[in-house]
């Protein structure tokens, strides 16, 4: 045992700074949630109504502390100069600085029908026996979200104790429900489903689907037409028909509406410049409850437990107010200074989108990556151009022969049209293309150029050839 001192560096959040980067990395709508949860749990906050002004709260009078009273409070809560911290001119308020007009229309609500509730409802429509009925619902109990049928028949007659015959006619008569596929056990049995509501069992593509449907993705058209011995351009006509099909019966009619994208700053043309604003006008217009100034007077009789709570939610409350601040003047910086980079994108375009890095913005604000990075996580701006998440102003350079640079997306643009723009019975390979693009002078390696069209969702050479 023994007693010694050591010295070492160590770095610590101060609780401000701690709030503050956690406000920074919230979108929009979870900063409101946080602000609404804090009006509800601090009573020092108060929400300003909208017809007040900041001059309402500077006539409440001046708040000073007097010497009387000592023995009631805390020696260590008593060097803290309260007078500066309240002074009538401090701006302990959080008003939203969103002055940009917006045309608003009412929400109408809408009834969002479930595919359980529509296979019901078809079921309720047909003239059965009640054992039929109680079959018929339980199926539809057993349908997934997407459409498919995740029980076998044998299963579902053991468990209902309901003969096997009864069961297996029930399911056919609930797979020739809308929407077409449904009820299936498999993507082989939907899409045949499907074929025979359009009259189509006979047809080549019921074969095809019947055949090869686990080689669809490994076979080419030219492939198929050989194994099937038909004409290529057959083969080809039955593929498109394929194509039509839903893997998913239920998809895109039985899915939940998406949130609205709310986002966390709107960029707006004014005259030849581009202004940012803001946006916090659904926030609640925040300020620090002047009723509760009396507590921390010397002079009254209020306990010193009740003076130390209310000291607590004052610097609370005056560290959230703080942080939002904060919060909206760092995003507005870090954007102008992204709009000043990206001056071309907003102008003209997508395909005018330069090469751009954090880092570069970081040295340009003279602030931290990593805060850069938290005002780019998760948070969308309303541009002239459309909605984007901030993220995508951020992207990787591609060389050029000229000595300058590309953007990934411009490159990906690129590739789109060159593939878009090529004769379909002669689809050019990722090979091709890489000499299309080193021609141009746009330098990227072959594999990259197979990396950018995968991302693009673009079949490879064979699976796009066509006769026409």
């Amino acid at each position: 045992m023994k007693l010694g001192l050591t010295q070492s560096l160590r770095q610590t959040l101060a609780p401000q700074l701690i709030q503050s980067l956690r406000m920074l990395q919230m979108p929009v709508l979870q900063l409101e949630q946080t602000l609404r949860h804090e009006l509800s749990v601090n009573p020092l906050l108060e929400e300003l109504e909208v017809a007040e002004t900041q001059e309402d709260n500077e006539s409440e009078g001046e708040f000073e502390l007097t010497d009387d009273d000592d023995k009631e409070i805390d020696p260590k809560l008593d060097k803290i100069d309260w007078e500066s911290y309240l002074r009538d001119d401090d701006d302990y308020v959080y008003k939203s600085t969103f002055t940009k007009t917006e045309e608003t229309y009412e929400k109408m609500p809408v009834l969002q029908k479930t595919l359980h509730d529509h296979l019901f409802e078809q079921l309720s429509l047909l003239k059965q026996s009640d054992e039929d009925r109680l079959i018929g619902e339980y199926i539809i109990g057993n349908i997934s979200p997407r459409g498919y049928l995740v029980c076998s028949a044998e299963e579902m007659a053991a468990e209902i104790e309901l003969p096997l015959e009864k069961v297996k006619h029930m399911v056919a008569i609930i797979q020739s429900f809308d929407p077409p596929g449904v009820g299936a056990k498999d993507l082989r049995e939907s899409l045949l489903i499907q074929l025979t509501e359009r009259g189509l069992q006979d047809s080549v593509a019921f074969r095809i689907v019947d055949q090869y449907i686990n080689v669809l993705d490994k076979k080419s058209i030219n492939q198929i037409s050989r194994s099937m011995g038909i004409p290529m351009d057959k083969a080809q006509q039955a593929m498109d028909v394929i194509k039509t099909l839903s893997p998913t019966p239920a998809h895109g009619r039985f899915e939940s509406a998406s949130a609205p994208i709310i986002p966390d700053l709107i960029i707006d043309h004014v005259g030849e410049e581009y202004v940012v604003y803001h946006n916090d006008k659904n926030f609640p217009r925040l300020r620090i409850n002047t009723n509760y100034r009396q507590l921390l007077k010397r002079g009254n009789k209020t306990k010193t437990d009740t003076k130390k709570y209310v000291r607590e939610k004052l610097e609370q409350a005056r560290w959230l107010l703080n942080s939002i601040n904060q919060r909206r003047s760092t995003m507005i910086r870090v954007m102008d200074a992204i709009v000043e980079e990206q001056k071309e994108f907003f102008d003209k375009g997508e395909a005018y989108l330069r090469p751009l890095r954090m880092e570069d913005i970081a040295q340009r604000v003279e602030m931290n990556v990593a805060t850069i990075s938290r005002v780019a996580k998760d948070k969308y701006v309303q541009t002239p151009q459309g909605v984007y998440e901030i993220k995508y102003f951020f992207n990787s350079g591609i060389a050029q022969d000229e000595g300058g640079e590309l953007s990934k997306r411009h490159v990906k643009t690129r590739i789109e049209e060159i593939i878009h723009n090529e004769n379909p019975e002669k689809p050019l390979s990722d090979q091709e293309i890489y000499r299309i693009l080193q021609e141009e002078g746009i330098k990227l390696a072959r594999r990259t150029v197979t990396k950018y069209r995968e991302e693009l969702k673009i079949l490879p050479a064979r699976f796009r050839k066509r006769t026409l």
